[in-house]
């Protein structure tokens, strides 16, 4: 119960900072939480209401699964639990796993285009019942991955940011375990007993590239153990006078790290949704 509470408490200042650093929640707001049945939505949902209690502004929360016709998708112990703990919920159910079958050859990853399609229907869903916003469990490591994957294989110095308006304005997407460490969320969710719902149910691989990224950043932390407090740091500390990126370039000058640090709420914004399919 002490190591419980301890890790309730550490992963409540992370979301509260999250909270404070990019206003993701305001007076008002109705948040869907996409809960997929993992460690990381649980934990999410879990860390919303408890802040829901004590926040000085008022919001609402409604827990929101997808079922995409996985062969053996066991939605009703979601739902089992989302009753048993008295969570305003909706439990969507569209067969995109036959979409994704008939689209790609036999062997190829399903996840990127899986998570789109279920990404739009979310969308719609949330314009549907009233949401202001929409809560996504991406936590720091998924960040520090996302901004290696865009480095290594697209060319480009972008993450997954903590606060998104979808490409036609009608969605606004928070990520309040951007500054949560997976390793303290997975315990967490091991002392909670979340009814977990395992993610390879349509047999598919993970992304790879994804997976080589986690190794390295698993292989380097043992020799740097600060390596991924350094890592999302690096994503909010930008010189932009000491980049190539010819749209906010302009004579080099030897930038205070607080200019740059001011600067680095207005790059959020050129951030799009395309940085999700890293």
């Amino acid at each position: 119960m002490e190591e419980l509470n301890r890790l309730e408490k550490s992963l409540l200042q992370h979301v509260g900072k999250a909270v404070h650093d990019f206003s993701l929640i305001d007076e008002g707001d109705r948040i869907m939480v996409a809960i997929s049945g993992g460690k990381d939505s649980y934990t999410m949902l879990h860390l919303l209401r408890v802040l829901q209690k004590r926040a000085p502004v008022k919001f609402d929360l409604i827990a929101v699964n997808l079922d995409q016709g996985h062969p053996g998708f066991p939605g009703h112990l979601l739902k089992a639990w989302l009753e048993e703990n008295g969570y305003e919920h909706r439990l969507l159910k569209e067969d995109t796993y036959s979409i994704v079958l008939d689209k790609l050859k036999p062997g190829q990853t399903q996840c990127s285009l899986c998570s789109r399609l279920r990404r739009g229907i979310l969308y719609t869903a949330a314009v549907d019942m009233g949401c202001t916003k929409i809560a996504l469990g991406h936590h720091r490591d998924d960040l520090i991955h996302t901004f290696l994957l865009n480095q290594f294989f697209a060319g480009a110095t972008a993450t997954m940011p903590p606060k998104l308006m979808s490409n036609d304005g009608r969605n606004t997407v928070i990520r309040p375990l951007a500054y949560a460490p997976e390793k303290d969320i997975a315990r967490f969710a091991e002392l909670m007993e979340f009814p977990i719902i395992p993610c390879d149910l349509c047999g598919s691989q993970e992304n790879l590239q994804r997976q080589k990224v986690k190794r390295l950043v698993d292989d380097l932390s043992k020799e740097i153990p600060m390596l991924r407090s350094s890592l999302l740091s690096a994503m909010g500390n930008l010189h932009v006078s000491h980049l190539l990126d010819q749209k906010l370039w302009s004579m080099p000058t030897e930038t205070p790290p607080t200019v740059a640090r001011q600067a680095a709420p207005a790059l959020v914004q050129l951030q799009t949704e395309n940085t999700d399919a890293a």
